[in-house]
């Protein structure tokens, strides 16, 4: 799905029926979080209004198609991280299932089916797939078999439906649980930060006032790290690997905001490495150094100068704060008597099955954890094939693994 190149006559039919296309260069409305000075996420997007609301569309079609990227990490970045998410079928199309793309935060799918697509009789079918917590929402779908034939009333229908789907999903439990702590977070820094200590009396307004003037001086300091919880990026000095360039070690200056993890070159001001907090899945942290992974286990390597171990500590909390992802562990794995590790592992190196009460289970491993480093070895370097030979070849196999959440699901 996200490596179609080109829109077909069908699908910009349905484009444009959505709404207009819009050149992303100096777009001044809302740009979902689209590039609208650089053309680094394409030039142009679908835009439009409804009912109040602004619309900006993540289409595969329209966001930079990269033929050296099967797994298309840009287009993922945008789309993977909607909370709603529409599915357009042709005539033929396989029956759509949300395990083949679903990701952390995409919670509800919009199905669209075209009949008798560019023709007179042109005509659409919807179905909706959510996400059990989410609860039902408007306007209600049609009686199996009766499709949309107006378009006017089949857009206006289907731009409710996306809004309504999106006020839905910030009602489960997920999203009621980030925003909790988000309401408690700010809430906890107006009471450690922006308290007076001085006291309000009975006093006449020349008193409190005159009152307030001589204690000013007597404020309670900001606690110590307050900033770790700014929206906006904070920043160190690191100096990074660069593993493109022979292993050399580039200056850099290391900045996390709410939304995005940058490197930007000390001596040329130019990023060098870019992704998005929701794209952190885990870290390695040392006294001086620092391996930070994102997407499905690639991974920049920092390093701060002597001294600079408090700089460390103070990132990792910055990540812990602001990202899905978690510390990664260490684990050497022993063999059973069949010299069998008593797992197993997918294409992606998440393990698919662990062995109860086997060596790798006591060891600590469970389903869902994502094997990043295989005896010193980057898992997003090997094949599937390479993998399992070198998990089944090694005398001694020591790995590093980011561990599941909760429930058992792989960080992505």
């Amino acid at each position: 799905m996200y490596n179609n190149e080109e829109a077909t006559p069908a699908f910009t039919e349905f484009l444009e029926l959505l709404g207009e296309t819009v050149c992303l260069r100096g777009f001044s409305k809302y740009a979902a979080q689209l590039d609208t000075k650089t053309d680094s996420t394409g030039t142009h997007s679908l835009y439009t209004t409804y009912q109040g609301y602004e619309i900006m569309f993540h289409v595969s079609t329209m966001l930079p198609y990269m033929p050296n990227n099967p797994q298309q990490l840009l287009r993922k970045r945008h789309i993977g991280n909607d909370i709603v998410t529409i599915i357009f079928q042709e005539p033929g199309a396989l029956p759509f299932t949300p395990q083949n793309i679903r990701s952390h935060f995409q919670h509800v799918f919009l199905i669209i089916r075209v009949h008798s697509p560019c023709s007179d009789n042109t005509c659409y079918s919807v179905a909706v797939t959510r996400m059990k917590d989410v609860p039902p929402f408007g306007p209600p779908l049609p009686p199996s078999g009766v499709t949309f034939r107006d378009p006017a009333a089949f857009r206006s229908f289907l731009l409710a439906k996306i809004i309504n789907a999106e006020n839905a999903a910030h009602k489960s439990e997920k999203f009621h649980a980030m925003a909790t702590r988000t309401r408690q977070g700010y809430l906890r820094d107006l009471a450690e930060n922006c308290v007076s200590s001085a006291p309000l009396d009975t006093a006449s307004k020349i008193d409190i006032l005159m009152s307030l003037a001589s204690k000013r001086r007597e404020r309670a300091r900001a606690r110590e790290g307050a900033e770790l919880g700014a929206l906006g990026g904070i920043a160190w000095r690191v100096v990074a690997q660069d593993f493109g360039g022979g292993a050399a070690e580039l200056p850099c200056v290391l900045a996390i905001s709410a939304e995005f993890v940058v490197l930007a070159d000390c001596s040329t001001k130019e990023v060098v490495f870019n992704c998005f907090c929701a794209d952190v899945i885990g870290w390695t942290a040392e006294r001086l150094a620092l391996k930070i992974y994102y997407g499905r286990g690639d991974h920049v390597a920092l390093r701060v100068p002597e001294g600079g171990a408090q700089d460390i500590r103070e990132v990792v909390q910055r990540l812990k704060a602001l990202t899905i992802g978690c510390e990664t562990v260490d684990m050497t794995l022993r063999r059973n008597g069949l010299g069998q590790l008593g797992f197993h592992v997918r294409l992606d190196g998440t393990v698919s099955e662990v062995e109860e009460y086997g060596f790798a289970w006591q060891a600590g491993l469970r389903q869902g954890s994502r094997l990043v480093e295989i005896c010193k070895v980057a898992a997003v370097t090997l094949t599937h094939e390479q993998m399992i030979d070198l998990l089944r070849t090694s005398v001694t196999v020591k790995v590093v693994i980011i561990p599941p959440y909760e429930e058992g699901g792989a960080r992505r």
